[in-house]
């Protein structure tokens, strides 16, 4: 553990959607923290506070410090859950959850791929992570911020799974000692796909622009009508015959004589 963090918390006595929407209104944040030995107690969390110690977060698994006017004794913990509001993006609610320094306890640390691996920098691969979070069981003193895996051997068509991890002193995997975390794999499908989306099947090409169609092809429908003429009024009876498609033209009778 190299960063414990310090946020200070206000008790709630009031519950209800009611009341948490005037703690918003003061611009504090509802929180509830809860623990293995301890009932859980409704909090109230300054906002720009808290977005101040997300920045110093950044992303990494950390220890708090809850300070709470009128307590001597300080609670450890950790954020399990943040909740947001999906359009305006407000914080809603937090949980936090307490540890206790002599006991283990269950987090899900976040997965950090180092250097760059050896198929994507010579055989064109794609790095693929895919396990963002692994879960643990340790101490408080032993909780590592990041699990770092070295991905500079990684090779195309390899993966990098639990059981290949560098042991961290103090540390337990919990996740399956077969499950993937980092893959390095060649982005053939994806450019197969594309390659078909764009190309047209087999005999479905389109005429290009202009082209006159084959031979005994049927006109396409309204073509026919677009491009016929009215026939005039007293024209002889084969120049109407030969405007209908198929139509025979009867034989011109004998001049009288």
């Amino acid at each position: 553990m190299k960063t414990q963090l310090s946020l200070t918390v206000t008790p709630r006595t009031q519950t209800g959607r009611s009341a948490s929407r005037r703690v918003r209104k003061a611009n504090a944040i509802p929180a509830i923290l809860y623990g293995k030995h301890t009932k859980p107690e409704k909090l109230s969390v300054d906002t720009p506070e808290f977005v101040r110690l997300l920045k110093v977060v950044s992303g990494r698994a950390v220890l708090i410090e809850l300070q709470q006017s009128g307590k001597a004794e300080k609670a450890l913990s950790f954020l399990q859950e943040i909740q947001r509001d999906p359009i305006t993006d407000k914080y809603l609610h937090l949980d936090l959850q307490e540890v206790k320094a002599d006991e283990k306890f269950e987090i899900r640390v976040p997965v950090m791929a180092v250097g760059e691996a050896f198929g994507v920098k010579n055989q064109s691969g794609v790095l693929e992570i895919n396990a963002h979070l692994l879960r643990v069981r340790c101490l408080p003193k032993d909780l590592p911020e990041l699990v770092n895996v070295d991905v500079s051997e990684l090779k195309v068509g390899e993966t990098i799974k639990v059981s290949e991890l560098k042991p961290i002193p103090g540390v337990e995997f919990l996740e399956s000692k077969g499950q993937p975390i980092v893959s390095c794999v060649e982005p053939v499908a994806e450019i197969a796909q594309a390659a078909a989306a764009t190309t047209p099947a087999d005999g479905a090409a389109a005429p290009a622009a202009g082209a006159a169609p084959a031979a005994g092809a049927a006109p396409a429908a309204g073509d026919a009508k677009a491009g016929a003429a009215p026939a005039k009024a007293g024209a002889p009876a084969a120049a109407s015959a030969a405007a209908k498609p198929g139509a025979a033209a009867k034989p011109a009778a004998p001049a009288k004589k």
